[in-house]
């Protein structure tokens, strides 16, 4: 089937409308009309060619929400008019040690959304700044919130899982401290999904003037990570501390601020490398760097449905699709509260 979607035929190019082909619907698959997309850092990183291999033309986009269109002879447990979602896995081997534990997004094979190889024309994924998409059951999530909350529910499938997982894996909840560095996209979900946890959440931001707005995500306290005094107050007493920042910047004022066995968790993905930190900062507290992608299908439905338990979206701009190349120059800038949603319903008349 041809639709229409939006993408890139070169790094320095801007996003442009294009036509692109899904595949038709197998016994296993689902075809999704897609409603709403995300726009993570990701998205820009990979479009513009600023991580290696990037396949043109590109199509982004792997926070996808909307309805069931069509279903495969063999699907089970998902019909027709169906509220879904798509995140950053839309396949993997299905059968190595990873994907037998549900952690998908850890499985050599695993093909993301998009710039991916596939079978499929034109040979790598297409993601979801388009109209459609189609995808093997397994890596569809269902949708539990109000229609109404759709758009917002969009940024779950990428910013919402990327710091549920490690909330999860180390424990967040009452009698924790953790902090959450950076209130952007993923920073103001993970305030939000550590206060729902029952953690005492620190927020660190750069900028005195999000100090209240992450006190109204949740955070418990906030720290100006300029402010030297504000975080020597915190030392050594961090349980884990967050870092969604996707820009190099320097490891070792947070490593300081962790507990004996305190982990430091990165889940922003900057496009060079951080500085090295200092190996004392480790070694004499037994403390750890660590990382975190995403998350695997089964947790990642597990977040879905404590979100909607928990009344949890993310705070969305909704724009329309021909707007896209204005917001990633936003999003350069930090201009966005806290993430862009394309209404993918623009499409339709885009020149």
């Amino acid at each position: 089937m041809v639709i229409k979607a939006y993408g890139a035929y070169a790094g320095d190019k801007p996003l442009e409308s294009l036509e692109i082909t899904r595949r038709a619907v197998s016994e296993h698959d689902v075809q999704i009309d897609i409603a709403y997309c995300g726009i993570c850092h990701s998205d820009l990183h990979q479009v513009r060619a600023e991580w290696a291999g990037t396949r043109f033309p590109c199509v982004p986009g792997h926070e996808i929400v909307g309805r069931i269109s069509a279903v495969g002879a063999h699907v089970s447990g998902l019909k027709l008019g169906d509220l879904v979602g798509v995140g950053c896995i839309v396949d993997s081997c299905k059968h190595c040690e990873e994907c037998d534990a549900g952690l998908e997004n850890y499985c050599d094979g695993m093909v993301g959304t998009y710039n991916f190889p596939t079978p499929d024309a034109p040979g790598w994924t297409l993601g979801g700044y388009s109209q459609q998409i189609v995808v093997h059951e397994r890596y569809v999530l269902r949708i539990r919130h109000p229609e109404e909350q759709l758009a917002a529910v969009a940024p779950l499938l990428c910013a919402g899982i990327t710091t549920y997982s490690p909330l999860r894996h180390w424990n967040a909840g009452p009698g924790k401290k953790v902090g959450i560095v950076g209130i952007g996209g993923l920073g103001h979900m993970g305030v939000k999904l550590a206060h729902a946890m029952g953690a005492h959440v620190v927020a660190f931001t750069t900028s005195e003037s999000k100090r209240e707005a992450a006190k109204t995500l949740g955070a418990d306290e906030v720290v100006v990570s300029r402010n030297a005094d504000e975080l020597a107050a915190h030392a050594k007493s961090f349980d884990l501390i967050v870092d969604t920042v996707a820009a190099p910047h320097d490891l070792d004022a947070y490593l300081a601020l962790l507990k004996r066995d305190g982990a430091l968790t990165l889940v922003g993905a900057p496009a060079s490398p951080h500085p090295s930190p200092e190996v004392f900062h480790l070694i004499f507290k037994r403390r750890s760097i660590a990382g975190s992608m995403i998350g695997g299908i089964p947790e990642t439905q597990e977040m879905l449905d404590f979100c909607a338990e928990h009344g949890i979206v993310s705070d969305i701009e909704l724009i329309g699709i021909d707007e896209v190349n204005a917001s990633y120059e936003r999003l350069l800038k930090g201009d966005v509260k806290y993430r862009f949603v394309i209404d993918n319903a623009t499409l339709a008349a885009a020149a």
